[in-house]
C-alpha cells in the first residue's frame, strides 16, 4: 500500500506540466507551534488568500492576506485551571516563488502581521516554504512561520493546500 501510494505520488509530480501558476490562490494550513508559544498553544490553522503574477514560467511574485489562529491551552492542576487566551494574526505579505522545476516551488512571503487578540500587538512576518504541485491548478506546501513579536518569535511548522484560479492570460 505504501509503495503504491509512493509511486502514485511520484507519477503525479513528474506528469505535471505546469511550471508558474498567475492568477487568484486561496489556500489553508494548519500546523504545530514551535518554542515558547507551544507551552500556550496547541494547534494552529490558517487561511490566505493573494494574487500572483508571473512575469515567466520560472518567477512568480505577489501579495497575501490572511489569518492565522492559535487555539489556546488549557491546563488544569489540583485546584487551579489556567486558560491562556487563543493567539490571532492578520498577515499582510508580498510574496515570491521560484519554480526551479515544473512541479516544484520553493520561496516566501514577507510583511507585517497585525496582532487581532487583545495585548497582541503582531509585528515583522516570514514564512519561507515549498511547494509540490498535486494538480494542474493545486499545490501542497510546506513551512515554516515567524513573527516577531516585542523580545519574542511566534513560530510554527505547518502544512498547506493551496488552489489557484488562473489568469485568462495563462491560456493563451
Amino acid at each position: 500500500m505504501t509503495k503504491s501510494f509512493c509511486l502514485f505520488l511520484t507519477l503525479t509530480f513528474t506528469c505535471i506540466s505546469l511550471f508558474a501558476q498567475e492568477g487568484f490562490k486561496i489556500g489553508a494550513h494548519a500546523g504545530m507551534p514551535l518554542g515558547e508559544y507551544n507551552d500556550y498553544v496547541s494547534v494552529v490553522i490558517g487561511a490566505d488568500v493573494g494574487y500572483m503574477w508571473a512575469p515567466n514560467k520560472a518567477f512568480d511574485l505577489g501579495i497575501k492576506a490572511g489569518i492565522i489562529h492559535g487555539f489556546a491551552e488549557t491546563f488544569t492542576g489540583q485546584n487551579v485551571t489556567v486558560d491562556y487566551p487563543s493567539v490571532q494574526f492578520l498577515p499582510l505579505a508580498a510574496s515570491v516563488r521560484l519554480w526551479p522545476s515544473k512541479t516544484f516551488s520553493i520561496g516566501g512571503d514577507i510583511g507585517n502581521a497585525f496582532g487581532l487578540n487583545e495585548g497582541n500587538d503582531g509585528g515583522l512576518y516570514y514564512r519561507p516554504q515549498i511547494g509540490f504541485q498535486v494538480g494542474p491548478k493545486s499545490e501542497l506546501n510546506f513551512s515554516y512561520t515567524g513573527i516577531t513579536i516585542n523580545d519574542s518569535t511566534w513560530s510554527t511548522v505547518t502544512m498547506g493546500f493551496v488552489y489557484t484560479f488562473l489568469s485568462a492570460r495563462h491560456f493563451r
